[in-house]
């Protein structure tokens, strides 16, 4: 055999095995969790997505802010926040304009469940949403630190609090300096029908969607409904822990075993990883609401709107990246 006829190909792969590789990580992307929590559990899983990749590195939860004006909501993301070991993440709570005070089990039950001893099953710092400060002030206070430019906002429930940000001294300067994408659970872009995160407060998604000075991108009805959440998956992969809020939350919300559509999620997990390939992205536009609470987008080649597709495949991978990491030991 001639030895030296192979010398180059080994050379070459020997400089290919040790030239340097740049395996810098991305820096984490900071995040604010805006939310319905307990009109629906895809909120709880989103929320749950979002710690596992603060776990991972690739987020940072800067702060939560609740438009369902329950006295439940922020206890429960407080306890969730605390179960994860992060208890500092500040929550913040709309505290005019709400449009869903109805209770709710999913978190109800998990926030007060108590021990034999008479301890919380999950310890949390809130007793009620009357604890937590105006979610305009957390808002501001957690756009305030980040650096320009570097925040993506996931906003899964109504509009409000935003549009309050939007209303308040400043806060439409603070919103375009410190906000790199926003991330919406909104709309339905296949079919004219009104969507529920978007009609309960016309208002104030007409006035997020008009006056927002930066990118959007919605993650529509359609996208959530096609991709269903296993309960399956709630007995099985968040099993390595005797309690979970989440899990228990899930089991709370309907009669049990279901499954869920994952709205919320895909909102969090294209906010963190837009660059993965999970979805697509439509023509840019501006997306209009009208007075029932349908979306339009109309296209424009300077719109700053845009709403996500996906085929089979992306929605595949998706699904499985969600269950993955909504059930990622902590």
């Amino acid at each position: 055999m001639n030895l030296r006829a192979f010398r180059p190909l080994a050379a070459l792969l020997a400089a290919l095995c040790c030239a340097p590789v740049n395996a810098q990580r991305p820096a984490p992307v900071p995040v604010i969790f805006d939310t319905d929590m307990g009109n629906d559990i895809d909120d709880a899983l989103a929320l749950a997505t979002l710690h596992a990749l603060t776990t991972r590195g690739e987020c940072r939860l800067l702060a939560v802010t609740v438009t369902k004006d329950n006295p439940w909501s922020a206890p429960y993301i407080d306890a969730v926040n605390t179960f994860y070991g992060r208890p500092d993440i500040p929550v913040g709570m709309v505290k005019t304009g709400g449009v869903t005070p109805q209770d709710s089990n999913m978190i109800r039950l998990p926030a007060e469940r108590k021990r034999p001893d008479g301890s919380l099953v999950y310890p949390r710092r809130l007793a009620s949403g009357a604890d937590a400060p105006d979610a305009v002030e957390v808002l501001r206070q957690a756009l305030s630190g980040a650096a320009d430019g570097s925040v993506a906002i996931v906003q899964v429930g109504f509009s409000t609090n935003l549009a309050h940000l939007l209303a308040a001294p400043g806060g439409a300067d603070l919103a375009r300096r410190k906000v790199r994408l926003l991330v919406m659970m909104a709309g339905n872009f296949v079919k004219p029908d009104p969507e529920y995160n978007v009609k309960m407060d016309i208002p104030s998604a007409r006035k997020l969607f008009n006056e927002w000075p930066g990118e959007i991108v919605a993650s529509g009805y359609e996208i959530g409904t096609s991709m269903l959440f296993p309960g399956a998956s709630i007995v099985s992969d968040f099993a390595w822990v005797p309690d979970h809020p989440v899990a228990e939350a899930y089991r709370d919300y309907q009669k049990f075993p279901y499954d869920r559509p994952t709205w919320d999620i895909t909102a969090a997990l294209y906010a963190v990883r837009p660059g993965r390939g999970y979805f697509s992205l439509s023509a840019p536009g501006t997306i209009q609401v009208d007075d029932k609470g349908s979306t339009t987008l109309t296209p424009s080649p300077t719109g700053r709107h845009r709403y996500l597709t996906m085929n089979d495949t992306q929605r595949a991978r998706a699904l499985e990246a969600m269950i993955l990491l909504s059930s990622q030991p902590k």
